[in-house]
């Protein structure tokens, strides 16, 4: 049996102080951290042995990969970094408390640029200096596949076309991969591997540096998926995030 194990990075210091980030490349809490050694020192129990691992540009989940393999002495695999599993660009939102921006806006518009499938937040304009064509890492990529904003859509339409084409042949190759990445670009992988509709992943909220295991069989068939931790506090720990976004 063929395995991926999917981790949403640890708590961000914006996680923390609850405020949309996107493209914002801020650097993990010392809860964060925390999370992520006890990711790795999860995974290292289980017994896996990653024979690659795949990340995005953003210190927040290079970081939490970083403390993961070094929780279980595989500092040494190869390490794939690619823009393309980024976070969602959250445009114009980013930076701004979510709460804050429930009072402003309400509840159900938050909800909708956070969780819907094809909504996205109004774009940066080009001359703003978040706009990632000031960014040197992204030098390389053409401008006009870098955001300025992006839904959920979006998002899934820059990530699956790296997920078909780079990470899961790679599984042909390797017997366990690691992919390290955050809530949006993973939950776009997830809807596409478990089939999810386009209403329904606005309800499913992935926690902080919890492993999310999907096994395949040698065709490379998705044959079944769980979480590693206690079940009731992977679900509350889901609903917390549910709540970011919320006025309370």
């Amino acid at each position: 049996m063929k395995k991926i194990v999917l981790l949403r990075h640890g708590e961000s210091v914006w996680n923390r102080e609850n405020r949309f980030t996107g493209w914002t490349d801020v650097d993990l809490s010392e809860k964060g951290v925390a999370e992520a050694v006890k990711a790795g020192e999860t995974l290292r129990k289980e017994g896996f042995h990653f024979g690659r691992a795949y990340t995005s540009y953003l210190k927040r989940a290079v970081k939490t990969l970083d403390v993961v393999l070094d929780r279980m002495d595989r500092d040494w695999i190869p390490v794939t970094k690619t823009w393309r599993l980024n976070e969602k660009h959250y445009g114009m939102l980013q930076g701004l408390n979510k709460r804050d921006t429930a009072e402003k806006y309400g509840d159900e518009q938050v909800y909708v640029w956070r969780r819907s499938y094809d909504v996205a937040p109004a774009p940066l304009p080009e001359d703003d200096p978040r706009n990632p064509r000031f960014d040197p890492r992204y030098a390389g990529i053409p401008d006009a596949a870098l955001p300025r904003t992006e839904s959920l859509k979006d998002t899934v339409a820059r990530t699956m076309p790296y997920w078909e084409c780079e990470i899961l042949p790679a599984l042909a190759r390797h017997d366990e991969l690691l992919v390290v990445a955050h809530g949006n670009s993973l939950r776009g992988i997830i809807k596409n591997l478990k089939g999810i509709s386009d209403e329904a992943i606005s309800e499913f909220n992935l926690p902080t540096a919890v492993p999310y295991v999907f096994e395949f069989d040698e065709g490379l068939g998705c044959v079944k998926d769980y979480f590693l931790g206690d079940p009731a506090e992977i679900a509350s720990l889901m609903e917390a995030v549910a709540n970011q976004g919320r006025r309370g």
